[in-house]
């Protein structure tokens, strides 16, 4: 990642937001409106104040007068109050606003990206940056903006108003400023580099959180707590001093800056106090003075205090964007897949439901997972796909519905290169349970239906019983409403695969995969799972991977792979009268059921 340098490139990440900023631009205006109106009645306020002291300290005055004054000094502080009420409920209204849209749009970026970007980042960091950088990102643009602009503001009109008043004090009272303007740029350029690695090491600390809480299970199966334990103490450790770091750089500057701001006061003690006893300005000027050297220490911490939280922001939203910037590596066609030719190597009297030729893929590194495979699998017609582990079965199968990006005209479904087709509509024939079989922390119900609009009871109940899921649920507390822990934890190996089988089925898609999800069920509750998937899905295509032959028995088609290749494929009826890999593994198994 590259580091922010200067302060123009500070900026540079803020135009990402100018269409929020358009968005809000009336309320902004509003509020720095009100925000330059609250200013102004600021700067009022010693003047009445040198008024009310140039009249006492004459001793020839009238109460009346200064009572004028002290109605004016609080109208002028009401002024102030509902001032600030309202440049706080624009500003960082639409701060907030923003920063909810922009995490909304952050969310959905991501579910557009590809299966593969999420196999390269970490889900803590993706968490960390929709929320602590997100958080950053909004006080930027909500105090930071606001002590940047008032900053300057106040200022420049204070610094204008002491001139005009006394010239003389005024040079020795801004001396110290050339000094602060140096050290606000200093202090900008570290503590960008400084909270950056405080955000990185807190996208490593969420990333422990998660990976410990979703295999908790597994960490207490091998009593392994204790390693947890010390890695989330080390992460949580690297956490702390790398936000030290920032907040020790925040302790040393700020009082530093304050400490130079106070010295202005301190001058204009000795030069204006000189010229009230020299009569060259009345006390209420020196007051009036005085009262504005004060307030131009809020425009000098301010100054730093923008520089901290833009630095901050401009971090944050660099490591946000990084992700809007991200482009699906598999995306949809530029033209419908209506509009596209066919081609003329499809048959379009009879155009089988999946067609596989010279199949071959790699992840990338050079060395092919697949190497030119050959399936046809009818509309209708039953695939078992068979092999060792890591033969290749999981990524064809992931290449079907361009889980994976295939090569071009390798893999065709319904006749049409899977390249032409809408990947909505495309993933929409698909019904899968995956070997991973994923559980929502919801209802057996919702984890059903999840795929589907609505269901009414009865229709779930007889896709449990389709996919043998129906006694288990009878031995639930709230049958299919019954509320499973995070990733299904209160259910065991074999009853997470049938609600994955079942969620897939309530779909009633025209291709159904079951990708090895069968593995964690008995012989007995496997057998009544194919009968049903056969009864049920007569006219329409299945594949099922599975390592147990007996899984797709009663298959149209058997396909063999074995490192890439496929090295068996023919009618499963002739396959096992081969004598090959198919044959010898279904007579092995036979042999130890």
């Amino acid at each position: 990642m590259k580091k922010i340098k200067t302060n123009s490139g500070i900026l540079q990440e803020f135009k990402t937001l100018k269409p929020f900023f358009y968005k809000y631009r009336f309320k902004y205006i509003a509020g720095f409106i009100c925000l330059f109106t609250v200013d102004a009645a600021q700067l009022l306020i010693p003047q009445f104040t040198k008024q009310a002291v140039d009249l006492i300290s004459q001793g020839n005055f009238v109460w009346y007068s200064v009572l004028k004054l002290c109605i004016a000094m609080i109208l002028a502080m009401a002024v102030i109050s509902f001032g600030r009420f309202l440049w706080r409920l624009f500003i960082h209204g639409s701060s907030r606003r923003i920063e909810a849209e922009l995490r909304q749009k952050l969310f959905d970026h991501l579910l557009k990206l590809s299966w593969d970007f999420f196999q390269k980042n970490k889900i803590g960091d993706m968490i960390a940056r929709s929320t602590s950088d997100l958080g950053a990102v909004r006080m930027a643009i909500g105090w930071g903006f606001v002590a940047g602009i008032d900053g300057t503001v106040m200022a420049l009109s204070i610094i204008i108003i002491i001139f005009i008043q006394d010239t003389g004090t005024a040079l020795f009272a801004v001396m110290p400023l050339p000094f602060i303007t140096i050290l606000i740029v200093f202090f900008g350029k570290a503590v960008g580099a400084r909270f950056k690695l405080a955000q990185e090491a807190n996208s490593a600390l969420n990333e422990t959180t998660q990976e410990t809480f979703s295999g908790i299970r597994v960490i207490k199966s091998f009593v392994q707590e204790g390693w947890f334990i010390k890695r989330f103490a080390e992460n949580n450790d690297d956490y702390r001093k790398a936000n030290m770091a920032v907040v020790k750089l925040q302790g040393f500057f700020m009082p530093l800056i304050a400490f130079l701001a106070g010295f202005t006061s301190l001058i204009v003690i000795f030069a204006g106090g000189r010229r009230v006893v020299l009569g060259m300005m009345s006390p209420g000027d020196l007051v009036a003075l005085f009262s504005y050297m004060n307030m131009l220490i809020w425009p000098m911490l301010g100054a730093g205090f923008t520089v901290t939280i833009v630095q901050r922001g401009a971090v944050s939203l660099k490591r946000i964007n990084e992700i809007l910037n991200e482009e699906p590596s598999i995306a949809n066609p530029k033209t419908s897949i209506l509009a596209r030719p066919a081609s003329s190597s499809v048959n379009f009297g009879a155009p089988p439901m999946i067609e596989i030729k010279n199949l071959s893929f790699n992840y990338g590194d050079g060395k092919n997972t697949l190497s030119g495979i050959n399936i046809k699998i009818e509309e209708g017609a039953t695939l078992g796909v068979l092999g060792k582990t890591g033969a290749g079965k999981s990524t064809l199968i992931k290449l079907l519905p361009r889980m994976l990006d295939p090569p071009r005209g390798a893999v065709f479904v319904k006749g049409r290169d899977v390249h032409d087709w809408d990947i909505n509509e495309l993933r929409a024939l698909f019904g899968v349970s995956p070997q991973d079989s994923f559980m929502f922390s919801d209802t057996i119900k919702n984890n059903i239906i999840y795929g589907i609009d609505s269901a009414d009871d009865e229709l779930v109940k007889t896709i449990c019983a389709l996919s043998a899921l129906d006694r288990d649920i009878e031995s639930f507390s709230n049958n299919i409403s019954t509320l499973i822990g995070e990733r299904g934890l209160t259910l065991s190996g074999g009853q997470k695969q049938r609600v994955s089988i079942a969620r897939a089925l309530i779909m009633d898609p025209q291709i159904l995969i079951l990708d090895d999800a069968l593995s964690a069920v008995d012989a007995e509750t496997e057998k009544r799972i194919v009968k049903n998937l056969r009864e049920a899905r007569r006219g329409k295509t299945t594949i099922i991977v599975s390592h147990r032959i007996s899984a797709f028995a009663n298959a149209d088609y058997a396909a063999v792979l074995d490192s890439g290749a496929l090295i068996e494929y023919g009618a499963a009826s002739q396959l096992i009268k081969s004598g090959g890999y198919y044959a010898k593994t279904a007579a092995l198994q036979q042999l130890y059921e």
